[in-house]
């Protein structure tokens, strides 16, 4: 049943509706809050394993690698790309001074720091940039050669995966470290391979390592590096609807221009790591959460306008 407002009551009603608005508002808010100190879930970190796991057993398929099929761009997304870069080129994050491209050592030769970069992307797999950059830097300080080729030949498995042993999954990855070592030494005269094939088939590389790779250490663009950070993001603005990071690159390849390819990756790495995290995405300071339909805020308005909504029929006005 409609309330109907009279002279009398119209000021309490109001009151009413703008204090359940406010309680509504309130408690929304909260929810979005980032909270740096909360603990992910056994379910979280079972989903989390899962799709490392997933990531690590993908085998290299060529008629999945080159997408061909086009789509049509989502609305706005031209816009929403400009805004983020703007965002990226003001704030910085974790991925522009310690995520992999930037590990490599400049003063190395260029053989050793393409192999530098391929290690760094095979360590960083489910591990922050912070931990990785560590445990590179730790590499490239304590081998011999300042971690070359011939450092992860000589080296014991046990010994490299007691030096990586703060990266996720390290044991796993040591033995692909030293399984893609050997194959480098015997099929690739000592150096990484410069195709998206040669890359994926190595031991716990993806298409993700594999782009990411070919760009930074070959600067070739032939495809786009998807971490959980761009699938998770590109889902949320609802430019995608994948279940996977290499269903999301396909996607994304079909209809987003090949200039910006290489940018994606960083820019949207970055935006996850400062804005649109994981758990508790500050909806409230996105400059795009306006076109976001996942936006937190979007959800606080329809909340409010709910209420006010039975409080305030047409009939009353």
């Amino acid at each position: 049943m409609s309330v109907r407002r009279s002279p009398r009551n119209s000021h309490v009603v109001a009151t009413v509706a703008k204090q359940e608005a406010s309680t509504i508002t309130t408690q929304a808010k909260r929810s979005i809050k980032h909270d740096p100190s909360s603990k992910p879930s056994t379910a979280t970190k079972k989903t989390k394993l899962e799709v490392v796991k997933k990531e690590e057993a993908l085998e290299p398929n060529t008629s999945l690698l080159h997408g061909s099929a086009t789509k049509q761009p989502p609305a706005n997304w031209n816009i929403v790309y400009d805004l983020l870069e703007a965002l990226r080129e003001k704030e910085k994050a974790p991925v522009d001074t310690m995520g992999c491209e930037r590990l490599a050592d400049a003063a190395a030769t260029p053989i050793a720091q393409r192999f530098q970069t391929l290690v760094a992307l095979m360590l960083s797999s489910q591990t922050k940039d912070t931990v990785t950059s560590v445990a590179v830097r730790k590499l490239q300080q304590e081998l011999p050669g300042g971690l070359c080729l011939q450092d992860i030949l000589d080296m014991d498995e046990a010994a490299l995966d007691k030096m990586i042993a703060t990266i996720g999954f390290h044991t796993k990855k040591a033995s692909y470290l030293k399984r893609t070592a050997e194959i480098l030494r015997d099929q690739y005269d000592g150096d990484i391979p410069d195709t998206i094939e040669g890359l994926t088939s190595l031991p716990g590389v993806g298409p993700k390592m594999g782009y990411l790779t070919l760009q930074v250490a070959w600067n070739k663009n032939l495809g786009i590096g998807v971490d959980v950070h761009v699938h998770r993001i590109c889902n949320r603005l609802g430019w995608v609807k994948t279940k996977t990071p290499e269903e999301t690159r396909l996607d994304l390849q079909s209809w987003l221009p090949k200039n910006k390819w290489k940018k994606i990756n960083p820019i949207m790495v970055g935006y996850g790591q400062i804005v649109c995290l994981p758990r508790g995405p500050r909806c409230d300071v996105c400059p795009v959460n306006q076109y976001c339909p996942s936006s937190e805020l979007k959800k606080i308005v329809k909340k409010v306008k709910k209420v006010e909504s039975v409080y305030f029929k047409k009939e009353d006005f």
